[in-house]
């Protein structure tokens, strides 16, 4: 069975879309700055599509480039990634953030937790590997 796109009703092009949303999501800019982004480009769309459409097609985006990065991760020889953990107090209580950082810097998975041990680290483990698709070794 075939996936059906997403943008099948819609009258304006995904590329447009594609674009409006990006450029909301990516850079610090307003609905109406990129309005008038677009408009510059001679595409005239109001902030509140692109509103809908960041709320449409924002969680679909993402995912999407999830997807691909954990590809290139993969197939990266060097690549490289080290749990850390930070000290936070929330409402006073001091928790535990655990975090996956990769070797740019991006966080991959966190995990809090009001406890400091063994069973926290390898929660967080586990799901990042499951996440990222990793099979655990034998």
């Amino acid at each position: 069975m075939t996936k059906r796109s997403p943008f099948l009703y819609f009258k304006t092009s995904s590329e447009i879309i594609r674009l409006a949303v990006m450029m909301y999501v990516r850079f610090p800019l307003s609905l109406r700055n990129v309005e008038d982004l677009l408009d510059l480009r001679f595409i005239d769309v109001s902030h509140e599509t692109i509103r809908f459409w960041w709320n449409r097609f924002g969680a679909l985006f993402a995912d999407e480039i999830g997807r691909k990065r954990v590809g290139q991760m993969q197939s990266y020889s060097n690549w490289r990634w080290h749990l850390d953990e930070v000290f936070e107090k929330i409402y006073g209580v001091q928790h535990y953030l655990w975090r996956a950082v990769d070797h740019e810097g991006e966080v991959l998975d966190s995990y809090v937790t009001k406890r400091r041990d063994r069973n926290a680290a390898l929660k967080l483990l586990k799901k990042m590997m499951k996440s990222m698709g990793l099979r655990k070794s034998s």
